[in-house]
């Protein structure tokens, strides 16, 4: 087997050449228009929004600090500007039959607003007209009028009574409203005294009389109360007739005004029927009043007014609408309260829009996230959207059972389609757990989080930080800085062949070179910028990978960069702490002695290892036999663990670094700890591709030249992983100098002659293999355990 070579400095970083960069500076490049690389969600996103059947909502899936909330906002908005919709206002209206039930009016947009104001003029005229009607001299002829036919005919009943009276010589007289009699001698009534003085059959005659004028005056008397009804009825007639003369000349030009809005001359006739049957509330029990008070007004607007609920005047195209906080009341509207007396009271006015009724018509923009934090909302907004209309109530009105007295406006329907911005996870979780998902959010917009690295790309890549430069009030990027940030945009995505569509990245890393250009007084950004800024950010958040280079370096932590050990080798972990990933190495040991207890995983005995990482500690048995086993029983006991761990380990990168550590552990052979591996492998012995390979890769390096580089360390990592190398200036520049060396191997063959720097040994037509190799080393070991277990 030809020796294995370490990778040429060419392969571990891809630069990019100035020739695809046709400018000096970015400011005279033009603006980049449209998104970067996201064809496939500007298609799906322009099918979701023509689509206009039921059901077809649309999902924006993607990471976050992509761009897929501007993105969508910005999509949105270039469609609904020029969609010509006929938008409409929505108004609350009292229900005058019932008040508990306010009556919703659609008018075109902008119509609404102009009747609110029809209606408050009418409602101040009104307020000053029928009060005048009242005053009029002919009203108060008429009502007049009616009072003397009343008075008349029941003084004349009276009077027909006194004549009666007066020939028994007895008086009548009325006070306080009652009638009574008294007699009377020379002239002059007498009072209880001198009645007592009169004989007693004159008392009598006078008692008799008496009693027969009060039988005769309730004869007179008995059709008083229809006397009383029929004037009563009469001054009612007079008052709705007063009120509607001068109600209807108000009224019938809002008739005419609004004839062919549906619903409103309807309104109108009962409003005016409304305004008559009430004319004594607004125009005072006695009909006259000099200037409306603040009393009658009120009454007027929370009888009569509009509650103008969505004015659509302004608003070109269709609406978009973002709702940064989706809680039921900011959804779907509310119902406010007044305390009136201690008492909690409302009316239609106090009806409050959401943001459903504001993008109603158009787009309603929502984070799947946020919308799912809030109670009630999620399976509210299902509702709304399969009823196709937006009920304002208070959703938890059924669990408290405390019954207030509320309103129950009528719904408005609803036509929207509604946007949710989230991530994959959330996606298919939503997915999975609500059966209504997928019929209610056909269309998938996938973000994408990488761009094909090719030279339209670049070009593209460089007009975008142009545009993002002048939004941010940044300077012009010189040419050498474009080309930095387009390397270091592959590195960000982890490949010499994309480019990463994290813009949120790539505006930070912008707005900090511009302030190191700043700081150095510079007119343009340049690739120096750049380099301070990348530098800056690996410092403030380089911390806890110094506190652990630390704890190597002070051999807290045990890993050795010389030497040779049998059953150690030093393997590459990454870790991630919030948004900040870096690479350390970890010590791997393994032991092996005979018995049938198989390789004991010890991080998974003590459930620190997930099942990723206990997935690739058992594939090394499977590799064991199938590689070395085929004509004996495979027995051995074995304990593999990753060295000084206190934490839970996941994935399966250390399984090239075990294997080889088991077999130097099997055979006695020593491993060469001067080298860190990193890769997976199958049962078949072939590396696989693994992540974070820079940082690792780094974290290692950074170590070796801590100590002193001896021209003899170097990293192992999977062949399929070369094209994901991008790594730093000082690691790529000790590679050209020859004191650092990586290896890119396909097998596990391969990565055992380099890190025990002896012949792997070839397989022969029987089986066996070469004399002296490793692989011969590794069968002969098995066969004594075996042997030695069969005994």
């Amino acid at each position: 087997m030809e020796k294995l070579k370490p990778l040429a400095p060419e392969a571990l970083y891809r630069t990019c050449e100035a020739d695809l960069l046709p400018f000096r500076t970015t400011e005279t490049l033009e603006p980049f228009s449209g998104f970067f690389g996201q064809e496939r969600a500007i298609e799906a996103m322009e099918f979701g929004v023509g689509m206009r059947r039921p059901g077809y909502n649309l999902f924006v899936m993607g990471n976050p600090h992509t761009g897929r909330f501007s993105f969508a906002m910005e999509s949105l908005r270039n469609v609904a500007k020029k969609e010509r919709n006929r938008l409409k206002d929505w108004c609350y209206l009292n229900n005058l039959s019932d008040s508990r039930y306010p009556q919703v009016m659609e008018f075109p947009a902008g119509k609404a607003g102009q009747f609110r104001k029809d209606i408050g003029r009418m409602i101040e005229t009104t307020l000053t007209e029928l009060p005048a009607a009242f005053e009029n001299p002919g009203y108060q002829r008429q009502k007049s009028r009616i009072e003397r036919d009343f008075n008349r005919r029941y003084d004349q009943a009276i009077e027909g009574v006194e004549r009666q009276a007066r020939e028994h010589s007895i008086a009548l007289f009325r006070e306080s409203g009652t009638i009574g009699f008294m007699p009377v001698a020379e002239g002059q009534a007498m009072d209880e005294a001198a009645f007592s003085l009169l004989p007693e059959e004159e008392r009598e005659t006078f008692s008799r009389a008496i009693s027969q004028l009060e039988d005769c005056l309730n004869d007179s008397l008995t059709e008083l109360p229809k006397w009383r009804r029929e004037a009563a009825e009469l001054m009612r007639r007079l008052d709705r007739e007063t009120a509607l003369h001068a109600v209807a000349p108000l009224i019938q030009p809002l008739k005419e005004k609004y004839a062919n809005v549906s619903g409103v001359p309807e309104y109108l006739i009962r409003l005016e029927v409304s305004l008559v049957r009430n004319c004594g509330e607004i125009a005072g029990d006695d009909k006259v009043l000099e200037a409306p008070d603040a009393a009658r007004k009120a009454y007027m607007e929370d009888t009569y007014g509009v509650n103008l609920l969505v004015d659509n005047g302004k608003t070109k195209g269709a609406p978009v609408i973002h709702e940064s906080h989706p809680n039921y009341e900011n959804l779907f509207g509310r119902i406010e309260y007044n305390s009136d007396m201690g008492a909690m009271v409302t009316n239609f006015t106090l009806i409050r829009p959401g943001a459903l009724h504001r993008a109603n018509g158009g787009y309603l923009v929502l984070e799947a996230e946020k919308l799912l934090e809030q109670p009630y909302v999620y399976g509210a907004l299902k509702r709304a959207l399969k009823a196709h209309e937006i009920r304002i109530e208070n959703p938890v009105s059924e669990y408290t059972g405390i019954s207030t007295i509320t309103l129950s406006p009528q719904p408005i329907p609803l036509k929207v389609k509604v946007v949710l911005i989230g991530g994959r996870d959330m996606y298919y979780l939503l997915q999975e757990l609500d059966q209504d998902f997928e019929k209610m959010f056909r269309v998938v917009v996938d973000f994408d989080e990488d761009v094909e690295r090719k030279p339209s790309s670049i070009r593209n890549y460089a007009r975008l930080l142009k545009t993002l430069a002048d939004e941010e009030g940044l300077a012009p990027l010189t040419r050498r800085a474009v080309a930095r940030l387009v390397e270091h945009s592959s590195r960000l995505a982890a490949d010499q062949e994309l480019l990463s569509a994290h813009i949120g990245e790539l505006v930070d890393l912008l707005c900090e070179a511009d302030y190191k250009r700043v700081k150095t007084g510079d007119e343009l950004i340049s690739d120096r910028h750049v380099e301070m800024a990348l530098a800056a950010k690996e410092k403030r958040t380089g911390r806890l990978s110094q506190k652990i280079l630390d704890s190597i370096l002070n051999q807290t932590v045990l890993i050795d960069t010389q030497g040779e050990a049998v059953g150690k080798s030093n393997g590459l972990t990454v870790l991630q702490v919030g948004d900040v990933s870096f690479g350390t190495p970890a010590r791997i040991t393994a032991t092996v002695h005979p018995g049938n207890r198989g390789i004991i995983d010890i991080e998974r005995e003590v459930a620190l290892g997930q099942p990723i990482h206990s997935k690739g500690v058992l594939i090394l048995s499977g590799y064991l036999g199938h590689k070395y086993a085929q004509d004996f029983p495979l027995t051995l006991s074995a304990s593999i663990a990753l060295e000084q761990s206190y934490g839970y380990v996941d994935g399966d990168s250390a399984s090239l670094a075990e294997i080889c550590t088991l077999i130097s552990a099997l055979t006695h052979i020593p491993i060469l700890q001067h080298y860190a591996i990193t890769g997976s492998i199958n049962q078949y012995g072939e590396v696989q591709a693994i992540g974070g390979v820079n940082e690792k890769i780094e974290g290692f390096f950074k170590l070796c030249e801590t100590r002193g580089l001896t021209g003899q360390q170097g990293a192992v990592i999977p062949k399929a992983n070369v094209r994901n190398l991008m790594l730093k200036k000082d690691v790529t520049d000790a590679v050209s100098e020859g004191r650092f060396h990586i290896y890119a191997v396909e097998t596990v063959d391969q990565c055992l002659e380099v890190l025990m720097g002896r012949s792997i040994g070839k397989s022969k037509a029987d089986g066996s293999f070469t004399q002296r190799s490793v692989n011969h080393a590794v069968t002969k070991r098995l066969r004594e355990i075996a042997a030695a277990k069969a005994s």
